[in-house]
C-alpha cells in the first residue's frame, strides 16, 4: 500500500528550496523591534513631502465608492499617460507598483534555468522575483559608481539571457546615464533578450535626459512609478510602457483586479497636477544639496545624485559604514546602506524635510566618531 502524503501543504521543489528572507525590512518592523519610533525617516527613498493635495482629495472623495472594483484596464489613468507621452493606450500596462510589474514580467519571460543579467548590488527585489520563478541570476559589477550598460548587454549575449535589468537613474548609487548611453545599450541588446529599464526615479533626473518612447522597439520595456516623485508609495501604482505585443501579454497572467479604485483615482489626480510635481522636484533638489553639504562638512564624499536620495562614500570599508548606519539608527535616524561590495563602503540618505536633515546633521558626526 502506498504511504499517505504528509499532512499540510506540499510545496513545489522550487519553493521548498528558496530562502524565506525578504529583500527589505520595513521601518515599521524596525520600530516595533526597537520599541520606539524613528525621529527622521531617511532610509526608504519615500517622498516625505507627500502627494499632491489634489490626489489626497480625490482619494477621499472616492471613499464612498470603494465597494466597487477598480477598472481592470485602469482606463482613465492609461488614457492620461498615453496622451502625455504620445503613445498608444495599448502600449501601457498599469500594475501594483514597479515591484508588481517586475513580478509579472519575470513570470512572462523567465522559467526554471533561464538566465537573466543584472548588476551585482542592483535592486534586490528583481532578483527575488527571478528566484521565485526558478531563473538564474547572472551579475556584472558596477563600473565605478555606475551600472555598466555595455557589460550588461555583453554578458546577456554571452549567456543567452532572456531579460536584462538596468535602473536609470540607479538605486542604490543615485547615478544616471544620458540618453545616448541608454540608446546604445538598447541597440546592442541581443536577439531574444529584453532590456528592462527601471525609471523609478526619472522625474528627479535632469530635464531632457530620458529617451523619447519608441513603442515600436520590442527590445525594451520601461517602468515608472507613482511611489517616488508623486508621493504615493503606500498606494502601489506603477506603469510600464513598451511594444504592444509585450504589453498585451501581461493580460495573460496579471491580477486584473489588483489595483484599488481609490488608488487609480489618486494616481490620475497626482499625474494631472504637474505643478505640484515640479514643487516636489525642487524641494528634493534642495534637500540633496543640503545632504551634500552635511557630508562634505564631515569629511565624506557624496556621490552626485539624480534621485531623491544621496549615497555617501564613508571612505572606509563595509564594517565602518555598517557601524555608522547602526549608530544613526540607535539615534533614531533611519538610513540604509548598499548591499554589495564595493558599494558597501557607503551609506544612503533619502531627501528629507529641513527638520529631518537637522537631526541627521546633528547625529552624523557622533555616528562617525562612534564608528572610528
Amino acid at each position: 500500500m502506498d504511504s499517505l502524503p504528509p499532512k499540510g501543504p506540499r510545496y513545489t521543489d522550487l519553493v521548498a528550496s528558496l530562502s524565506d528572507a525578504a529583500p527589505f525590512v520595513d521601518p515599521e518592523t524596525q520600530e516595533r523591534e526597537r520599541g520606539r519610533l524613528f525621529a527622521a525617516r531617511l532610509g526608504a527613498n519615500e517622498n516625505v513631502f507627500g502627494p499632491s493635495p489634489k490626489a489626497v482629495a480625490a482619494m477621499q472623495g472616492a471613499d464612498a465608492g470603494v465597494w466597487k472594483y477598480g477598472t481592470t484596464d485602469s482606463h482613465d489613468l492609461k488614457n492620461a499617460l498615453a496622451a502625455h507621452y504620445g503613445v498608444g493606450f495599448d502600449n501601457i500596462i498599469v500594475g501594483e507598483g514597479i515591484d508588481g510589474l517586475l513580478g509579472y514580467l519575470v513570470r512572462l519571460l523567465v522559467g526554471p534555468g533561464d538566465k537573466v543579467v543584472t548588476s551585482a548590488g542592483a535592486y534586490p527585489t528583481f532578483n527575488y522575483h527571478v528566484a521565485g520563478y526558478g531563473g538564474d541570476v547572472v551579475t556584472v559589477p558596477y563600473n565605478g559608481d555606475y551600472e555598466d550598460p555595455v557589460a550588461l548587454v555583453q554578458k546577456a549575449a554571452e549567456v543567452g539571457a532572456k531579460l536584462i535589468y538596468l535602473a536609470n537613474p540607479d538605486n542604490p548609487m543615485g547615478t544616471v546615464h544620458d540618453a545616448g548611453v541608454i540608446q546604445a545599450a538598447i541597440e546592442a541588446v541581443p536577439n531574444g533578450s529584453v532590456l528592462l529599464l527601471d525609471e523609478a526615479y526619472v522625474e528627479f533626473a535632469p530635464v531632457g535626459l530620458a529617451l523619447p518612447f519608441d513603442i515600436d522597439d520590442s527590445r525594451v520595456i520601461r517602468m515608472r512609478t507613482f511611489s517616488k516623485a508623486y508621493g504615493l508609495a503606500g498606494v502601489r501604482i506603477g506603469y510600464a510602457i513598451g511594444h504592444t505585443g509585450l504589453i498585451k501579454s501581461f493580460d495573460k497572467i496579471r491580477n486584473h483586479f489588483g489595483l484599488s479604485r481609490s488608488g487609480q483615482i489618486g494616481a490620475l489626480a497626482a499625474f494631472q497636477d504637474q505643478d505640484y510635481l515640479a514643487e516636489v522636484v525642487s524641494k528634493v533638489a534642495a534637500a540633496r544639496d543640503r545632504i551634500y553639504a552635511i557630508a562634505t562638512d564631515n569629511g565624506l564624499q557624496p556621490i552626485t545624485s539624480a534621485t531623491n536620495f544621496v549615497t555617501i562614500d564613508c571612505g572606509h570599508d563595509a564594517v565602518f559604514a555598517k557601524n555608522v548606519v547602526d549608530d544613526l539608527v540607535d539615534r533614531d535616524i533611519f538610513v540604509r546602506m548598499p548591499f554589495v561590495a564595493p558599494q558597501t563602503r557607503c551609506v544612503r540618505v533619502s531627501a528629507g524635510r529641513p527638520q529631518d536633515l537637522d537631526l541627521f546633521e546633528a547625529a552624523l558626526p557622533l555616528a562617525l566618531q562612534s564608528a572610528s
